[in-house]
């Protein structure tokens, strides 16, 4: 086992690991933990007791964050005619239909979020290989696949904060909620977002409490638990 770093172990004695805080408390110390040279990410664990080998259970969805991400979002999109104009005046940074799918063909993904016209999806489903594995492939069940109406708005959206969330292997589900330089009060209002509209999908096959574990972190520091019940709570909240 590797020794421990001095930096390691001083943000570790900061934190209780037998404690599970409310999520004011575990948001404040998260930032107090991220001491890196750069601006650390925060992020929200959520332990589920889901089964995603089910079709019953699985949860996906999106989410606008209240104070967005803290990051600069490059949005491509994938459609023609007035959804294209549409696309480019809501600030898309790349837009095209088969020109734009060969270039992606050929390994351009410097991007953060796909969108794509719904008409063209009989083209863009052939970027799946590229797509897919780098969780960028446009999916109607996480809104990223749009009638030609709906693409400005959803474009507007991405740039504002919009994040995916979606259960993987181990019945996990991990998302950013901002940077450890936003405010403890703005973190707070993204991570009620961000469980507020998981709790919204829950999926038809859940049985009894859906979370069995929820941590929040910054990027370099340690797991903090967070209190399940008091998680909930703020989920509910209008404030």
């Amino acid at each position: 086992m590797p020794k421990l770093g001095k930096r390691t172990i001083a943000l570790q004695e900061l934190v209780d690991s037998n404690r599970h805080y409310g999520p004011a408390e575990a948001l404040a110390l998260a930032k107090e933990t991220a001491t890196a040279k750069f601006d650390e990410t925060i992020e929200v664990h959520l332990t589920t007791t889901l089964d995603g080998r089910h079709a019953d259970q699985q949860l996906r969805g999106s989410v606008v964050l209240p104070h967005g991400l803290g990051k600069a979002v490059r949005v491509v999109v994938f459609a023609e005619g007035e959804a294209a104009t549409d696309a480019m005046a809501a600030g898309a940074e790349e837009v095209g239909s088969d020109d734009l799918i060969k270039r992606v063909s050929e390994g351009f993904t410097n991007f953060d979020v796909a969108l794509a016209q719904r008409e063209l999806m009989g083209k863009v489903g052939g970027l799946g290989r590229v797509l897919g594995p780098r969780g960028l492939m446009p999916n109607p069940r996480n809104n990223t696949v749009l009638a030609p109406e709906d693409i400005g708005k959803a474009v507007t959206e991405a740039l504002a904060g919009r994040i995916d969330f979606r259960l993987d292997r181990t019945n996990l589900v991990h998302s950013s909620i901002g940077k450890a330089s936003f405010s403890a009060e703005d973190l707070l209002d993204n991570m009620r977002a961000l469980v507020g509209e998981i709790v919204k999908s829950r999926p038809t096959g859940s049985k009894g409490q859906m979370l069995r574990g929820v941590t929040v972190t910054a990027t370099m520091g340690p797991g903090i638990n967070v209190d399940i019940a008091q998680t909930l709570a703020l989920a509910t909240s209008d404030a």
